[in-house]
Protein backbone atom coordinates (compact mmCIF):
# COMPACT_ATOMS: atom_id res chain seq x y z
CA UNK A 1 0.00 0.00 0.00
CA UNK A 2 1.70 3.38 -1.31
CA UNK A 3 0.98 6.03 0.86
CA UNK A 4 -2.39 8.19 -0.24
CA UNK A 5 -2.36 11.66 -1.73
CA UNK A 6 -5.73 12.29 -0.52
CA UNK A 7 -6.80 15.99 0.80
CA UNK A 8 -8.57 16.96 4.35
CA UNK A 9 -10.51 19.89 3.31
CA UNK A 10 -11.56 22.00 6.44
CA UNK A 11 -15.25 23.23 6.36
CA UNK A 12 -15.92 26.42 6.67
CA UNK A 13 -18.45 26.36 9.47
CA UNK A 14 -19.11 29.95 9.57
CA UNK A 15 -20.95 29.26 6.23
CA UNK A 16 -21.90 25.27 6.89
CA UNK A 17 -25.43 24.51 7.39
CA UNK A 18 -24.31 21.77 9.64
CA UNK A 19 -22.65 23.72 12.28
CA UNK A 20 -25.23 24.03 15.05
CA UNK A 21 -26.34 19.79 14.50
CA UNK A 22 -22.21 19.35 14.59
CA UNK A 23 -21.99 21.34 17.51
CA UNK A 24 -24.86 19.69 19.37
CA UNK A 25 -23.37 16.41 18.73
CA UNK A 26 -19.90 16.89 19.56
CA UNK A 27 -19.87 19.01 22.45
CA UNK A 28 -23.60 18.44 24.26
CA UNK A 29 -25.04 15.19 23.18
CA UNK A 30 -22.10 13.14 21.96
CA UNK A 31 -23.51 9.95 20.84
CA UNK A 32 -23.29 7.56 17.10
CA UNK A 33 -26.21 5.21 16.45
CA UNK A 34 -26.69 1.94 14.04
CA UNK A 35 -29.12 0.96 11.96
CA UNK A 36 -29.68 -2.70 10.44
CA UNK A 37 -31.34 -3.34 6.80
CA UNK A 38 -31.86 -6.09 4.79
CA UNK A 39 -30.41 -5.02 1.49
CA UNK A 40 -32.06 -7.37 -1.73
CA UNK A 41 -28.97 -8.41 -3.10
CA UNK A 42 -30.98 -11.27 -5.37
CA UNK A 43 -30.21 -9.37 -8.92
CA UNK A 44 -26.62 -8.47 -7.66
CA UNK A 45 -25.82 -12.22 -6.95
CA UNK A 46 -26.91 -13.47 -10.00
CA UNK A 47 -24.59 -10.71 -11.71
CA UNK A 48 -21.78 -12.02 -9.73
CA UNK A 49 -22.12 -15.47 -10.64
CA UNK A 50 -22.66 -14.43 -14.42
CA UNK A 51 -19.54 -12.35 -14.56
CA UNK A 52 -17.17 -15.13 -12.35
CA UNK A 53 -15.88 -12.31 -10.20
CA UNK A 54 -15.84 -12.21 -6.10
CA UNK A 55 -18.51 -11.14 -4.30
CA UNK A 56 -16.64 -9.35 -1.60
CA UNK A 57 -14.82 -7.03 -3.70
CA UNK A 58 -18.19 -6.38 -5.59
CA UNK A 59 -19.80 -5.59 -2.17
CA UNK A 60 -16.98 -3.57 -1.34
CA UNK A 61 -16.82 -1.34 -4.53
CA UNK A 62 -20.61 -0.53 -3.88
CA UNK A 63 -20.45 0.32 -0.60
CA UNK A 64 -17.21 2.81 -1.28
CA UNK A 65 -18.54 4.11 -4.53
CA UNK A 66 -21.69 5.30 -2.15
CA UNK A 67 -19.22 6.48 0.44
CA UNK A 68 -17.27 8.55 -1.44
CA UNK A 69 -20.27 10.65 -3.30
CA UNK A 70 -21.03 12.01 0.06
CA UNK A 71 -19.16 14.60 2.30
CA UNK A 72 -20.97 13.19 5.26
CA UNK A 73 -19.45 10.26 5.09
CA UNK A 74 -15.65 11.51 4.24
CA UNK A 75 -15.26 13.51 6.99
CA UNK A 76 -12.21 13.58 9.94
CA UNK A 77 -11.78 15.71 12.72
CA UNK A 78 -8.50 17.83 12.33
CA UNK A 79 -5.87 18.49 15.20
CA UNK A 80 -7.82 21.25 16.91
CA UNK A 81 -11.16 19.60 16.97
CA UNK A 82 -12.68 21.15 13.91
CA UNK A 83 -14.33 19.02 11.14
CA UNK A 84 -12.99 18.74 7.71
CA UNK A 85 -13.83 16.16 4.08
CA UNK A 86 -11.46 14.19 2.85
CA UNK A 87 -11.66 14.20 -0.91
CA UNK A 88 -11.39 10.35 -1.07
CA UNK A 89 -11.66 7.74 1.41
CA UNK A 90 -10.66 3.97 0.86
CA UNK A 91 -12.47 1.09 2.47
CA UNK A 92 -10.66 -0.80 5.36
CA UNK A 93 -11.83 -4.34 5.18
CA UNK A 94 -11.46 -7.65 7.55
CA UNK A 95 -10.09 -11.06 5.96
CA UNK A 96 -10.63 -14.12 7.84
CA UNK A 97 -7.91 -16.36 8.73
CA UNK A 98 -8.98 -19.95 9.35
CA UNK A 99 -6.52 -21.79 11.10
CA UNK A 100 -5.79 -19.20 14.14
CA UNK A 101 -8.88 -17.94 13.80
CA UNK A 102 -8.02 -14.53 13.70
CA UNK A 103 -8.38 -11.58 11.07
CA UNK A 104 -6.50 -9.08 9.06
CA UNK A 105 -7.43 -5.31 8.20
CA UNK A 106 -6.31 -4.82 4.52
CA UNK A 107 -6.74 -1.35 2.56
CA UNK A 108 -7.59 -0.89 -1.41
CA UNK A 109 -7.53 1.96 -2.73
CA UNK A 110 -11.11 3.20 -4.15
CA UNK A 111 -11.36 3.16 -7.89
CA UNK A 112 -14.27 4.32 -9.69
CA UNK A 113 -13.64 1.81 -12.23
CA UNK A 114 -15.18 -1.73 -10.63
CA UNK A 115 -12.93 -4.20 -12.89
CA UNK A 116 -9.70 -2.15 -11.63
CA UNK A 117 -10.85 -2.11 -8.17
CA UNK A 118 -12.15 -5.88 -7.96
CA UNK A 119 -8.65 -6.65 -9.36
CA UNK A 120 -7.09 -4.85 -6.76
CA UNK A 121 -8.76 -6.09 -3.99
CA UNK A 122 -8.19 -9.88 -5.03
CA UNK A 123 -4.87 -9.09 -5.51
CA UNK A 124 -4.43 -7.15 -2.02
CA UNK A 125 -5.95 -10.50 -0.30
CA UNK A 126 -3.93 -12.69 -2.15
CA UNK A 127 -0.83 -11.11 -0.92
CA UNK A 128 -1.89 -11.21 2.60
CA UNK A 129 -3.81 -14.72 2.72
CA UNK A 130 -1.27 -16.00 4.93
CA UNK A 131 0.22 -12.96 6.54
CA UNK A 132 -1.64 -12.96 9.77
CA UNK A 133 -1.03 -9.93 11.44
CA UNK A 134 -4.06 -7.45 12.34
CA UNK A 135 -2.67 -4.78 10.03
CA UNK A 136 0.07 -6.10 7.85
CA UNK A 137 0.21 -3.61 5.07
CA UNK A 138 2.90 -0.74 5.04
CA UNK A 139 1.99 2.73 4.69
CA UNK A 140 -1.74 2.44 5.62
CA UNK A 141 -3.25 5.66 4.69
CA UNK A 142 -5.52 7.79 7.03
CA UNK A 143 -8.47 8.37 4.42
CA UNK A 144 -9.95 4.79 5.48
CA UNK A 145 -13.43 3.95 6.31
CA UNK A 146 -14.36 0.01 8.62
CA UNK A 147 -15.95 -2.39 6.86
CA UNK A 148 -16.28 -6.33 8.14
CA UNK A 149 -17.83 -9.04 7.06
CA UNK A 150 -19.83 -11.87 8.94
CA UNK A 151 -20.76 -14.40 6.29
CA UNK A 152 -21.54 -17.13 8.92
CA UNK A 153 -24.35 -15.89 9.81
CA UNK A 154 -27.10 -13.63 8.84
CA UNK A 155 -28.22 -10.81 11.52
CA UNK A 156 -31.37 -8.90 12.15
CA UNK A 157 -29.60 -6.36 14.58
CA UNK A 158 -25.95 -5.28 14.64
CA UNK A 159 -24.28 -3.14 17.24
CA UNK A 160 -20.75 -1.83 18.21
CA UNK A 161 -20.22 0.08 21.59
CA UNK A 162 -16.61 1.99 21.38
CA UNK A 163 -15.37 3.62 24.43
CA UNK A 164 -14.20 7.39 23.99
CA UNK A 165 -15.49 7.03 19.92
CA UNK A 166 -17.08 10.28 19.58
CA UNK A 167 -14.08 11.58 17.72
CA UNK A 168 -14.49 8.76 14.94
CA UNK A 169 -16.42 10.28 12.26
CA UNK A 170 -16.16 7.89 9.23
CA UNK A 171 -18.83 5.18 8.89
CA UNK A 172 -18.33 1.72 10.15
CA UNK A 173 -20.20 -1.07 8.22
CA UNK A 174 -20.98 -4.49 9.03
CA UNK A 175 -22.23 -7.26 5.89
CA UNK A 176 -23.78 -10.65 6.99
CA UNK A 177 -24.76 -14.18 5.39
CA UNK A 178 -27.09 -13.96 2.79
CA UNK A 179 -30.67 -14.87 3.40
CA UNK A 180 -33.36 -15.87 1.12
CA UNK A 181 -36.77 -14.81 1.88
CA UNK A 182 -39.33 -16.43 -0.53
CA UNK A 183 -37.31 -15.51 -4.21
CA UNK A 184 -35.52 -12.72 -2.97
CA UNK A 185 -32.07 -12.81 -1.55
CA UNK A 186 -31.50 -10.33 1.07
CA UNK A 187 -27.93 -8.97 2.27
CA UNK A 188 -27.67 -7.61 6.11
CA UNK A 189 -25.89 -4.65 6.60
CA UNK A 190 -25.12 -2.66 9.37
CA UNK A 191 -24.74 0.86 9.56
CA UNK A 192 -22.71 2.77 12.41
CA UNK A 193 -22.80 6.35 12.37
CA UNK A 194 -21.40 9.25 14.41
CA UNK A 195 -24.28 11.82 14.92
CA UNK A 196 -21.96 14.57 14.26
CA UNK A 197 -21.26 13.85 10.61
CA UNK A 198 -24.52 12.70 9.59
CA UNK A 199 -28.54 12.24 10.28
CA UNK A 200 -30.99 9.77 9.70
CA UNK A 201 -31.58 11.27 6.34
CA UNK A 202 -28.27 10.84 5.10
CA UNK A 203 -27.87 7.36 6.66
CA UNK A 204 -31.29 6.49 4.38
CA UNK A 205 -30.09 7.57 1.56
CA UNK A 206 -27.16 5.78 1.89
CA UNK A 207 -28.35 2.60 2.36
CA UNK A 208 -31.25 3.28 -0.57
CA UNK A 209 -28.11 4.04 -2.90
CA UNK A 210 -26.20 0.84 -2.04
CA UNK A 211 -29.30 -1.37 -2.69
CA UNK A 212 -29.93 0.38 -6.03
CA UNK A 213 -26.48 -0.65 -6.90
CA UNK A 214 -27.27 -3.94 -6.24
CA UNK A 215 -30.42 -3.66 -7.62
CA UNK A 216 -29.30 -2.82 -11.27
CA UNK A 217 -25.69 -4.09 -10.99
CA UNK A 218 -24.81 -3.34 -14.71
CA UNK A 219 -21.22 -2.34 -13.69
CA UNK A 220 -20.17 -5.90 -12.64
CA UNK A 221 -20.55 -6.90 -16.87
CA UNK A 222 -17.36 -7.52 -18.63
Amino acid sequence: MTPSDAHLEPIDTDRWARREHFEHYRRRVPCSYEMTVDLDATRFVEAVRRAGVRTYPAQLWAISTVVNRHPEFRMQLLPDGSPAVWDVVHPEFTVFHPEPETFSGLVVRHDADFRRFHDDAVATIAEHRHDTRMFPQQDRPRNVFDVSSLPWTAFTGFALHIADGWDHLLPIITLGRYRTVDDRVLLPMALQVNHAAADGFHAARLVREVEELLGEPGWIAP
